[in-house]
């Protein structure tokens, strides 16, 4: 820790400003600009810093330039400065640059850098010294032996050599730095460089002709350095210089460039290789397995040694481009020509070459056009292309030798009713001129038939392709792979559609189309022509169907107990073969709890006569309903040991099936008969009231329950009970109060509650079971009937309540009080006596002061 606070102490202590201006000494040309840069550093104070610049040859310095003091320079310096031939540029806050325009020999000495000090202290450098060194001028730079420079006409992919020369007399060890530059537009662009350290760099964009050997940097004798620019195109036409810049080892080591020169050497023209070529014919048409011939004919106006380079393109469009078009054949500069059975390229003369395409088909139909290049040789014996052109393109038609035929439609099966069948033959008759090479397809349409004389677009419901595979339609796709329609070939000369279950939405034209396909060389398959039929109507008239239900009462009265019987008969009409499924439902009145909604779902019977319990809960009478099927068009509902819950409107809910596909049954319509009611004219039990009924054949069960609680939130406690025995049941009772349940009246109960305390409070009511005796004498339980709860609020005598708890109360406490009062006195009285001796204290005078 010691150690870390000592260094923190040393390091403002080497901390100081630092002037620095590069290493020396500074070789420079005389008549050259030098820039002697100079920057301050670990300085206090304001961000920007002003400088002093002064100059010494072995003398005193003499001061040049300030940037803080107008009237810091000297009378000798004035005029450069005026002038601005010395000046000083600032480069940042913290850098300048002394600028000497055009230096010269009396220039060479010693440079000092000076800073004002902006600093609280003194530390570091205020100022650096340089030397600068100004040697002679010995570089020289020129082009051909001419004066001015040489312009040159060249042909496209022509090669050409430009040469400079460069020396240099320098007494200094310098290095040479050569560039070869072109203009073709407004800017100077670099081409090829032989650095002052020896080594080649290309200029953007040829550094792939560089690497290829196409441009390149020799040097020759007496100091030449040649530029060799093979395959000329019109990128290397423009104006040529070379610049030379000399260099020199500074003295860190580092290189310096201390001039630079440049001279233009030529004026390159590239004139460009005309190149036409044309198809000699324009539009083609030819007959299936004849042959097509097309001649391509090149002219250029290029002299000299050259190869013409010829490839044919065939195309289904006219503006296909190269990439998407297809290689036929084509004939390289070295004439080989590329294989092909029957397709064949040949040179006919210098300048034209023949294209014969022998048994064309329909699949040759389309745009023809030819490329053309022309190559020239380079001095390293390789070839160059110089020029590329594509002719115009020619539209070639083959004519396809039709087959000659006619296509017949006709219905086997018509449909008369819905879900009949229908079938459709398409047949090819009166067929010519069907060779191997044909095959016939076919497809299927359909038209719906409108009443208005609107025009409808016809729908393809399926379509065979040359390699027999079928393709659906979205409109009967599913219908076909459920198997409801079939598509098959019964003979050669004849298709087959069939639809096994027909629909009214299937009612319309149906036609069909027999397509021929050509074989081709490569065996593919090419549509040459299409027969549409005449179309076929499939129609038949529909009427709404109809469906009506009768339901019959077989009794008219009966008692609780007896069986309740009706009948249901259904007619129908427009409905093919029709079955009927039934439904026997009941309309309960409001008061019954057992369904909120009113109607119940009693038993029902299928078109298959299958029976089913839909809503029926009643366990003990789970055999006590049948509904059964009496004729094909009547029904009989029959419900045994009939009770009073049971009344209500009963109704048959009728639905008409139809034969649909695949022997499924077709929903067609549903009908509802008229209601039938059961009535027993017995109004039920009521707690409290009387009823206008024979109470001999009606007996209760009666019990009392009590919920503990001002909201019915909690379970119901059962108090009492009677029995239709008049069996009297009460439950446990924790409290001191009693109940008693009797029976006033046939048709009234009572309970009473003896010596009310508190926990008898709380909403009591009563619920009634009633039973009813049948004509043969059989007791039948009804459902329960629940009375609305009474709420029962027991009061408190609060002087009663309190009164001998409170005498108790305070009798106690007296006597608890005199008790305690006994206790204490004798306790202090003979337990707690004790002798206490008083300690003897010594009586001493304090000692004086000065007796000590």
């Amino acid at each position: 820790m010691k150690q870390r606070l000592y260094l923190l102490k040393i390091v403002p202590v080497c901390r100081g400003r630092v002037v620095r201006v590069p290493k020396g000494p500074l070789i420079r040309v005389v008549g050259t600009e030098v820039e002697i840069p100079c920057s301050v550093s670990d300085y206090d104070g304001p961000s920007e810093q002003n400088f002093d610049w002064e100059f010494s040859q072995e003398t005193d310095f003499v001061r040049i330039v300030s940037t803080w003091d107008s009237t810091f320079t000297s009378e000798e310096y004035q005029t450069r400065v005026g002038y601005g031939d010395i000046k000083l540029r600032r480069s940042s806050n913290d850098a300048v640059e002394l600028v000497i325009r055009n230096i010269q020999p009396t220039d060479q000495g010693t440079y000092k850098c000076s800073t004002p000090s902006t600093d609280a202290t003194v530390q570091g450098n205020y100022d650096a010294e340089v030397q600068v060194k100004v040697i002679s001028d010995g570089l020289s730079v020129s082009g051909s032996k001419a004066r001015s420079s040489v312009s040159l006409r060249l042909s496209e992919g022509d090669s050409f050599k430009l040469r400079c020369s460069a020396v240099t007399t320098s007494p200094e060890h310098t290095h040479l730095h050569v560039t070869w530059q072109i203009k073709n537009e407004s800017t100077w662009r670099d081409v090829l460089s032989l650095t002052h350290e020896g080594k080649f760099h290309p200029g953007p964009g040829y550094e792939e002709r560089y690497r290829n050997g196409d441009i390149r940097l020799d040097t020759g004798a007496n100091d030449t350095y040649w530029l060799s620019v093979s395959q000329a195109s019109s990128v290397d036409e423009g104006v040529y210089r070379c610049l030379v810049s000399e260099w020199v080892r500074g003295a860190d080591s580092s290189w310096q460039k201390i001039q630079e020169k440049r001279v233009e050497i030529a004026s390159v023209a590239i004139q460009r290789t005309a190149l036409d070529v044309v198809i000699s014919t324009s539009n083609v048409s030819v007959t299936e397995r004849d042959s097509l011939d097309l001649t391509c004919n090149i002219t250029t106006d290029r002299s000299g040694i050259f190869q013409a380079e010829v490839m044919w393109y065939f195309s289904a469009s006219p503006d296909a481009t190269l990439s998407d078009a297809q290689v036929l054949l084509s004939m390289d500069h070295d004439s080989v020509v590329s294989d092909s059975t029957l397709i064949s390229l040949s040179h006919v003369d210098r300048n034209s070459y023949r294209l014969l395409v022998r048994d064309v088909d329909v699949g040759d139909s389309g745009y023809y056009f030819c490329q053309a290049a022309v190559w020239v040789p380079l001095h390293n014996g390789s070839w160059h292309k110089v020029v590329e052109r594509t002719s115009a393109p020619v539209s070639v038609v083959v004519t396809a030798l039709e087959p000659d035929y006619e296509v017949f439609l006709n219905a086997s099966k018509i449909p008369k009713f819905s879900d009949d069948p229908t079938e459709l033959n398409c047949r090819i008759t009166n067929a010519q001129d069907t060779e191997a090479n044909i095959r016939f397809t076919v497809s299927w349409h359909y038209r719906q038939r409108l009443r208005s004389d609107d025009v409808v677009t016809a729908e393809l419901l399926a379509t065979m392709g040359a390699d027999w595979t079928l393709q659906l339609g979205d409109r009967i796709r599913e219908r076909t792979q459920n198997g409801e329609i079939i598509f098959s070939k019964k003979a050669v000369d004849t298709f087959s559609f069939r639809i096994q279950w027909t629909s009214e939405s299937d009612r319309g034209d149906y036609f069909c189309v027999i397509s021929a396909w050509s074989r081709h060389r490569n065996n593919s398959w090419v549509k040459s022509k299409d027969v549409t039929s005449a179309s076929v109507s499939i129609f038949w008239a529909t009427q709404d169907y109809t469906l009506t239900v009768e339901a019959v009462k077989l009794k008219p009265f009966f008692v609780a107990g007896h069986t309740f019987e009706m009948t249901c008969k259904v007619s129908s009409k427009n409905i093919k073969t029709p079955r009927y499924s039934v439904l026997i439902t009941a309309e309960k009145p409001l008061a019954d709890q057992s369904n909120p909604n009113g109607t119940t779902r009693i038993i029902s019977l299928n078109q298959d006569s299958v029976v089913r319990l839909e809503d029926w809960t009643d366990q003990t009478r789970v055999d006590g309903v049948v509904l059964e099927k009496v004729q094909e068009n009547e029904f009989r509902y029959r419900m045994y040991q009939t009770k009073i819950s049971d009344a209500g409107l009963y109704r048959c809910v009728v639905t008409a099936w139809s034969p649909g596909g695949g022997g499924m049954w077709r929903e067609a319509v549903n009908g509802l008969s008229n209601p039938i009611q059961i009535d027993f004219q017995i109004s039920p039990p009521c707690l409290n009231s009387s009823l206008s009924s024979n109470t001999d054949d009606m007996s209760f069960d009666v019990s009392w329950f009590a919920v503990r609680s001002f909201a019915l939130d909690r379970e119901p406690i059962l108090l009492a009970s009677v029995d239709r025995r008049g069996i009297v049941t009460q439950s446990r009772r924790n409290g001191s109060s009693d109940l008693s349940l009797e029976r006033i009246s046939p048709l009234e109960f009572h309970l009473r509650v003896h010596g009310c305390e508190d926990h008898d409070f709380g909403n009591h009511y009563c619920i009634v079971t009633p039973w009813v005796r049948s004509a043969t004498g059989v007791w039948q339980r009804e459902s329960d009937i629940k009375a609305k709860p009474i709420f029962l609020s027991v009061k408190m005598d609060v002087l009663n309540a309190f009164k001998y708890p409170l005498l108790i109360g305070i009798g106690l406490a007296t006597v608890i009080g005199l008790l305690s009062c006994l206790i204490g006195y004798c306790s202090s009285r003979w337990c707690c006596k004790k002798e206490v001796q008083e300690t003897r204290r010594e009586r001493r005078r304090l000692m004086s002061m000065e007796m000590d």
